[in-house]
């Protein structure tokens, strides 16, 4: 007997308080293991932007080649959230947007970088952790600002990083991406550890500070935010 899948709403509650028991709940299915970095050969990166009154949401999720960093698939799609903005759950206003635009998607990422936090996370369930832990997909945080935790400054050289900490435990590092730029904060989603978080972000970063397939998705973001890609098109 096949099992139906949960309609929407019991995978993005609406309230508040449903949000806090679904992660909550669903933190215990995340895991932190390696991954398998040479075994990888297709990575995706979303990215997520909000159109007009900021009720609208557009996203883009981009698959690239791993070895060579070609595109091979970009997909967006825009919906309405009905989730009010508060910080630590972001996930439940951009998420649905962006498995609409995975959806689409007919050549799938072996994992997927989040302009957003895994781990890193008051509850330990940011945008990484939540959607990774629905798709069964190995995820990681690559987030601008820090959302929680101390850390000290990183060397100012492309790869040096410091722990990011919380209550006494490691939940991700500031990461330099680049010499004398402003890190960015790494933090495993699901299916991968710290370690190798780092590592593929920094494989991803060739000349800017954001990894390569998180800039094009963040491209594309801009590219619907500013109606250059016309919000009914299929990818």
């Amino acid at each position: 007997m096949t099992r139906e899948a949960p309609p929407p709403s019991a995978l993005f509650p609406s309230s508040v308080r449903g949000a806090r028991l679904l992660q909550e709940r669903l933190r215990g299915r995340v895991r932190i293991r390696p991954l398998a970095l040479q075994r990888l050969r297709r990575i995706g990166a979303a990215d997520v932007t909000y159109i007009g009154e900021k009720e609208t949401v557009g996203a883009a999720v981009v698959v690239v080649d791993a070895r060579t960093g070609e595109v091979v698939e970009e997909r967006t799609a825009v919906g309405e959230t009905l989730f009010p903005y508060v910080p630590g759950f972001l996930s439940f206003r951009e998420g649905p947007a962006i498995l609409a635009a995975w959806e689409k998607l007919s050549v799938r990422p072996q994992v997927l970088l989040f302009d957003g936090h895994g781990i890193a996370h008051p509850r330990r369930f940011g945008i990484a952790s939540h959607v990774g832990v629905l798709l069964n997909l190995p995820s990681v945080g690559c987030a601008k600002s820090r959302l929680v935790g101390e850390c000290a400054e990183p060397g100012g050289e492309k790869g040096e990083w410091t722990p990011l900490t919380d209550a006494g435990e490691v939940i991700g590092a500031a990461l330099r991406t680049r010499d004398r730029v402003k890190p960015v904060f790494v933090s495993p989603g699901h299916r991968a550890d710290l370690a190798t978080s780092i590592a593929l972000v920094l494989s991803l970063c060739s000349r800017y500070r954001l990894p390569d397939p998180a800039r094009r998705a963040h491209q594309l973001t801009q590219e619907l935010r500013s109606g250059g890609r016309s919000r009914s098109e299929p990818g």
